[in-house]
């Protein structure tokens, strides 16, 4: 246990953390260099897409120091690194990881300097009372302000000059070798209170067909092989242990998993819902106490998500079940609705999770699904006494029945350089924010004052409704891609009389369930003008004209009408009386009329995406 290291990248999205990865992967050997590419950790096809890190990814290295003026014993040591997401609506992985480690690297882009994101994620390590490694990372760059970059990391971790921070270039390689020996030095081996019993700490999941459910875990006391009989501590589910190994990267066959260690354990349980992350696998015979695990996140985000066919229902369950597993700030439940039937009121950490799960769906398990418009949990109490939690916009009442409303708040801490704050504040007020205390932030050169080229901090609240309306957008857009931010819900609170109500969409004449939302009163007009008009762009047209209507406060309060498709009646005609071409152009109005009449209108599969993604 004494060469075993157990540390996790922790930073601001983009600011490096996979490419560091990479970099140690390369020294330590681990991937052959004929088989290197980038984000090697990154297995899933949506993260290589996209460029970010969605899941936390372990992995097991194997190092000999090779640095002559080193003092560490010549020896091999094991280096398990659990690679973490940066954005922030994957939080809840890392604050999973840091629980399974004793160390944590900083890393912190030099151009960018401390972001919003790195100030909570060091909040998070200090919790679990890990040991901090500052890095500066991308040095080799043009744009580089290193000497500002590491006073704002001395006054975020509240130590002086001493500190010691590193500085290396993950796309070079410079400094990697010098931060593996860092890591060796300073983060402190794990300990083990039973030394004869097994206890491990579940982190994560996956599910193969072959093997059923495969625990990662951190080993804790004892010893895990094949054939040993464990139990899972929540649910008292038994089971034999069918393989054992380690992350390197992929997952390789071992014959034991040490105290200390991290790797996986095959289950064979065939059940996805009996294991949960944060439970602890014991002895079957004679167990030890659970382990402390691992606080349930609260969904942020609220949609209703429906199998496009009915027929698929039961696959679509299948498919939430097995996300569940590797995924698990996923909640969700049946329910059911009158136009769509059956489906699932699914809660997710943000909007970028929301779409990530959908995707995963499409794409993993080849499903259609319809997603209805995403919303939050509102608590209303209604004029004859009655009270009830709304998480879905067709059960929101119409406001004649209602007496208060409470939503949700957050707080937020918005970093930003100072030239940029009149922007912020104007779209701060339009999305209804209290603006609190704001805190200068970053310093000079070698500890002296602040300089105006530097950023500020801001404290702000605003309703969650006003965060999920496209506000990182704009924040990015009004500061260049400057500010960031980070976030945590807060209490509820009591909305105005008046202030949020229901808009409906009409089809047709027909409510499309799915399309109906929850917004403020005072932007109901422009919320009812942009959808009738988004919808009329992306909406397919049909033999006969659709008309589009946004219906709140018992009235339409916005119209669209979608002309009908156009074919040439009479394009086979050739000379002759014109009454030809009138008896075929009647004939065809008189179709039009009767299909609009008795036509319905289907609405695809990618309308229903594509309303989400563009609001």
């Amino acid at each position: 246990m004494e060469n075993i290291r157990n540390f996790s990248i922790i930073a601001h999205i983009d600011h490096g953390k996979s490419t560091l990865a990479d970099r140690l992967l390369e020294l330590t050997g681990t991937v052959e260099k004929r088989k290197m590419k980038e984000q090697v950790l990154d297995q899933m096809e949506l993260e290589r897409e996209r460029g970010i890190t969605i899941k936390m990814q372990p992995v097991r290295m194997l190092w000999h120091p090779q640095s002559q003026i080193s003092k560490l014993k010549t020896q091999n040591y094991q280096l398990n690194l659990i690679d973490t997401p940066g954005h922030i609506d994957f939080s809840y992985e890392v604050s999973r990881a840091l629980k399974a480690v004793e160390g944590a690297v900083l890393l912190v882009d030099a151009a960018q300097g401390v972001q919003a994101q790195t100030i909570a994620n060091v909040e998070i390590a200090k919790e679990a009372g890990l040991v901090i490694i500052p890095v500066l990372n991308k040095i080799d760059l043009a744009s580089a302000r290193i000497e500002e970059t590491e006073e704002e990391i001395r006054r975020l971790l509240g130590y002086g000059a001493n500190l010691k921070i590193l500085r290396v270039s993950a796309k070079t390689g410079e400094g990697v070798g010098e931060l593996l020996e860092e890591i060796i030095r300073v983060v402190p081996p794990p300990k083990r209170e039973f030394p004869d019993k097994p206890r491990a700490l579940i982190f994560d999941f996956e599910y193969s067909n072959h093997q059923g459910v495969i625990i990662f875990v951190r080993v804790v006391d004892g010893q895990i092989k094949k054939g040993d009989k464990l139990a899972l501590s929540q649910t008292g589910e038994k089971f034999t242990v069918g393989e054992v190994g380690v992350f390197s990267p992929n997952r390789v066959p071992s014959s034991v998993l040490n105290a200390g260690e991290i790797g996986y354990i095959v289950t064979n349980i065939k059940e996805p819902s009996v294991a949960t992350v944060g439970d602890s696998v014991v002895s079957a015979e004679n167990p030890l106490p659970p382990l402390a695990g691992y606080l349930q996140p609260k969904p942020v985000v609220w949609a209703s998500v429906y199998p496009e066919s009915q027929d698929k229902f039961d696959d679509l369950r299948q498919a939430l079940d097995r996300l569940r597993l590797s995924d698990s700030s996923l909640a969700y439940e049946e329910e059911s609705s009158g136009s769509l039937g059956r489906g699932f009121r699914c809660g997710f950490l943000g909007m970028l999770h929301l779409e990530i799960v959908t995707e995963r769906l499409r794409r993993e398990f080849g499903l259609d699904i319809v997603i209805a418009s995403p919303t939050i949990t509102y608590k209303v109490q209604f004029i004859d006494g009655g009270e009830k939690e709304i998480y879905s916009p067709v059960h929101f009442p119409d406001d004649h029945l209602i007496k208060k409303i409470f939503e949700p708040w957050v707080d937020m801490r918005i970093i930003a350089p100072p030239d940029m704050f009149g922007s912020i504040m104007q779209i701060l007020h339009e999305h209804e924010a209290e603006i609190g205390e704001t805190e200068q932030f970053g310093g000079g050169k070698n500890g002296q004052a602040p300089e105006s080229g530097n950023r500020v901090i801001l404290n702000v609240k605003m309703p969650l409704r006003e965060l999920m309306r496209n506000f990182f957008d704009e924040l990015k857009s009004v500061t260049a891609g400057y500010a960031s931010l980070n976030y945590k819900i807060a209490e509820m609170r009591e909305a105005l009389p008046g202030s949020i109500t229901r808009l409906d969409v009409l089809v047709a004449e027909d409510v499309v369930p799915a399309f109906s939302r929850i917004v403020s009163s005072a932007k109901i007009q422009r919320e009812a003008d942009d959808l009738a008009e988004k919808l009329k762009k992306i909406l397919p047209r049909a033999l006969f004209s659709i008309k589009i209507q946004v219906r709140g406060l018992g009235r339409i309060l916005a119209s669209r009408a979608l002309p009908a498709l156009k074919k040439n009646v009479t394009g086979h005609l050739y000379g002759g009386d014109r009454s030809r071409k009138m008896k075929l152009w009647q004939k065809q109005k008189k179709g039009k009329k009767r299909l609009k009449e008795m036509g319905k209108v289907n609405i695809p599969h990618d309308v229903f995406v594509r309303m989400i993604q563009s609001n």
